[in-house]
């Protein structure tokens, strides 16, 4: 594994590593992993670091069509003293590489070895241990994938912060249920065919109309396409497998946020409605899914938000950013 970090995308004081991850029949598959690390303690550290979360380090990961550009949410991490990284899994966003099929995968757990290399670059170990505490911080299949890893490795885990996390299948638990079978048998014969979708690019387009002038948001369209990327069988066999697991119970023991929007509303068409709910996962199912991931599961619901709730309109955001606060503040300060 290499160990320059060269400047990021996002600028300085971001920073970038390449993980390379061997290859398979596509060619060289790598994560990417991009740190923001907390400027010095007050006194240069002379009398300690009390920021609240100087001990911990955040992991955060995407979702589908996805990658890392959320600066603000690095920001809010670092200013309390954490050391913030953020992966870009195997074929998404600075990890692409010509000629691959963008974010295709067979199986979550494979994700297992990008989580595994990133804790490595982060000077940890996927076994727990340290003197820092691990903090993860997903969004959408991102959440999905770091709830099945936390609940496979609940010793290296302090605390579990999800984004509207995609833990149910859209069509309800009994449809997902009942088309496991034939999606499981399609994956493995034919794994690239594709799975049916409309996306009219409504939810980018509500991100462009809540943006933030004061506070802009530069995405590569290239890494974050306006409608989403070609979804494939196995892919959809992979995540509804994980829908299935989460079903049954994680038993996650770490403390585990939630942050949701208030309602869902279809995509079936334009309209100001769609700049205030989420238009991707139907939320209630997503809260009720929530309490299967352990025994202690705070459920944050947020009046305007979006899928993402922190590139919400900013009345909706500075409410996610509070209610987050709280929960961080109240799970992971240092007394």
């Amino acid at each position: 594994m290499s160990d320059e970090w060269v400047p990021d995308v996002l600028g300085e004081p971001f920073e970038q590593l390449t993980l390379p991850l061997g290859t398979d029949e596509e060619g060289e598959v790598v994560a990417t992993l991009v740190r923001l690390l907390p400027s010095a303690a007050p006194f240069g550290g002379l009398f300690g670091d009390h920021r609240p979360f100087a001990d911990v380090d955040v992991l955060y990961v995407h979702g589908w069509s996805d990658y890392f550009f959320q600066a603000r949410l690095a920001r809010y991490w670092a200013d309390r003293g954490a050391r913030f990284y953020a992966l870009d899994l195997r074929k998404y966003g600075r990890s692409l590489r010509d000629g691959q099929t963008a974010g295709f995968i067979t199986d979550l757990s494979h994700y297992d070895a990008d989580i595994g290399a990133g804790l490595e670059a982060m000077g940890r170990s996927a076994d727990g241990g340290g003197e820092r505490r691990l903090v993860l911080l997903g969004h959408s299949t991102g959440g999905l994938t770091l709830s099945l890893w936390a609940a496979r490795h609940p010793d290296a885990v302090s605390a579990v912060i999800l984004n509207s996390p995609w833990l149910e299948f859209q069509l309800s638990a009994a449809t997902r249920a009942a088309i496991a079978p034939m999606l499981g048998l399609h994956s493995r014969l034919r794994p690239l065919d594709l799975w049916p979708q409309v996306d009219a690019g409504f939810y980018s387009r509500a991100q462009t109309e809540v943006a933030d002038p004061d506070d802009p948001v530069s995405i590569n369209t290239v890494w974050r396409p306006e409608q989403t990327m070609p979804v494939h069988v196995a892919w959809m066999n992979a995540v509804i497998a994980g829908h299935t697991k989460v079903s049954a119970g994680l038993g996650i023991p770490a403390p585990v946020c939630v942050l949701l929007s208030a309602r869902t509303v279809p995509p079936t068409r334009w309209g100001e409605d769609l700049t205030s709910a989420d238009t991707v996962l139907v939320v209630d199912d997503i809260a009720r899914a929530s309490l299967k991931l352990g025994p202690s599961v705070t459920v944050e619901r947020i009046d305007g938000a979006l899928h993402d709730v922190f590139l919400s309109r900013h009345d909706a955001r500075d409410q996610a950013y509070r209610r987050l606060d709280r929960w961080a503040m109240g799970m992971l300060r240092r007394h």
